[in-house]
């Protein structure tokens, strides 16, 4: 059982180590979903986007950790 709590802790600890990351994929997760179920926005497209969305926050989170390492 204590496997499981250490398992759990750890995953929290990666969802809460970059705030700005987690918000901005739930942000893109949460637009995503109301395209496709408001505007009837095609699954397949609402998935491009969801994947590009991803690799652009993707993207920004590893130039934004680069910047600040090199400032160190």
């Amino acid at each position: 059982m204590r496997i499981m709590v250490d398992v759990a802790k750890e995953l929290l600890g990666m969802f809460l180590a970059d705030a700005r990351l987690t918000m901005a994929t739930l942000v893109l997760v949460a637009i995503v979903a109301g395209l496709v179920v408001a505007f009837r926005v095609e699954p397949l497209l609402g998935g491009g986007v969801l994947l590009l969305g991803c690799l652009a926050i993707l993207v920004e989170a590893a130039v934004r950790e680069a910047r600040r390492r090199r400032a160190l």
